[in-house]
């Protein structure tokens, strides 16, 4: 293999497929990024056995074939050129040479015949979404992914299509995040699929704010496709708990709240408090929301918002990082709040399909 690509473009690529790299495998060849050139193209693709990312990028290609090479060892030799090509020569044992101007450096590869080979899926629905508008679906959600939790099926976000409806799912058991949203380029087969936490973070990492992004699903695998980056996953088996029954059906009490101010108030009064154990204190009274926390080792902090809240007296305990997640992952200026009582679950609405639903806790 003998090529010429520009810098910029070299770079970009490598990154766009070099996230899933785990530096800790058993097998080097997954160390590695697989360089494919053929037809004036130089096709780049990496795999952790559970996902595989593959770019491809303009290249004078002056022999054809195919190498791995180190992909962090290539990805920041390539960082630190300076010129504007890159010419790439590969021997028969997949020696590479990388020259960049007065740069040269040798790289020690695998053959690409031992690289994991493509697996083929049957497509049964396919939809597609706006690129910045399914990384935003992911980033309003995916916290709320649990990975501690015994069943494998809350490890990952739910995608359920259903009525002409897209639904995203996230929970860990005592919180739920979802996004709804009109399926509008659906085709196929309604149902559910559950996406590993670790594909749907890098799926939101490759996107890009322009351009389409096109989803196609089977039974066990997926993959998601933009005019540049080709990602195919393995998805979750199993039965995702039924997510609608710990959504209340009546509030009987709905407050605005100022999404700024509140975090702002909320992560002061943090402060005080003396580890991820500790509560937070909500108190809705005489138009004002009052935030107290106390910790027998740090301190203690109260604030207040003045909000529209006329009603009888309501004290709740939250954990703090719960309770603010929904706040910093909302992009709207108000946000929500319906309740009926202090035990009972709280959901929050932050504009664009996006709820969450948040159990109190029982410190008093």
């Amino acid at each position: 293999m003998k090529i010429t690509v520009k810098k910029d473009n070299l770079q970009k690529a490598l990154q766009k497929v070099s996230g899933i790299i785990n530096t800790r495998t058993t097998l080097p060849i997954l160390s590695n990024v697989l360089f494919e050139a053929e037809d004036n193209k130089l096709k780049l693709t990496t795999t952790d056995l559970e996902m595989r990312i593959s770019t491809v990028v303009e290249a004078t290609v002056e022999i054809s074939g195919s190498t791995t090479i180190p992909a962090r060892k290539i990805l920041s030799i390539v960082g630190k050129f300076n010129n504007e090509e890159v010419n790439i020569s590969t021997n028969d044992k997949h020696h590479s040479t990388i020259i960049c101007g007065t740069s040269n450096i040798k790289l020690l590869g695998l053959s690409g015949e031992d690289f994991p080979p493509v697996v083929d899926f049957d497509s049964v629905k396919q939809i597609s979404f706006k690129q910045n508008v399914f990384a935003k679906i992911i980033e309003q959600i995916a916290y709320a992914v649990s990975l501690d939790d015994s069943r494998k099926v809350l490890h990952g976000i739910l995608f359920s299509i259903a009525d002409n409806t897209f639904t995203a799912v996230a929970t860990d058991g005592k919180r739920l995040a979802l996004v709804e949203k009109v399926a509008e380029n659906f085709s196929g087969e309604e149902g559910d699929t559950i996406v590993p936490l670790k594909t749907a973070t890098e799926v939101k990492r490759i996107l890009e704010k322009d351009g389409e992004v096109s989803i196609s699903i089977g039974e066990k695998m997926a993959q998601f496709t933009t005019d540049e980056v080709c990602l195919t996953t393995k998805l979750i088996e199993g039965n995702y708990p039924n997510y609608r029954q710990v959504i209340p059906q009546n509030f009987s009490r709905q407050i605005e709240i100022p999404r700024n101010d509140f975090i702002a108030k909320l992560e002061l009064v943090a402060i005080t408090l003396s580890d991820s154990s500790s509560f937070i204190k909500v108190v809705f009274e005489n138009n004002k929301l009052v935030l107290e926390g106390s910790s027998s080792s740090v301190g203690e902090g109260r604030d207040y918002l003045d909000i529209d809240y006329d009603d009888e007296r309501i004290e709740i305990s939250f954990n703090p990082v719960f309770l603010a997640d929904p706040f910093r992952h909302s992009t709207a200026d108000n946000v929500i709040v319906r309740m009926n009582d202090g035990v009972s679950p709280v959901a929050i609405e932050g504009g664009e399909g996006f709820l969450y639903v948040i159990m109190p806790l029982r410190n008093k």
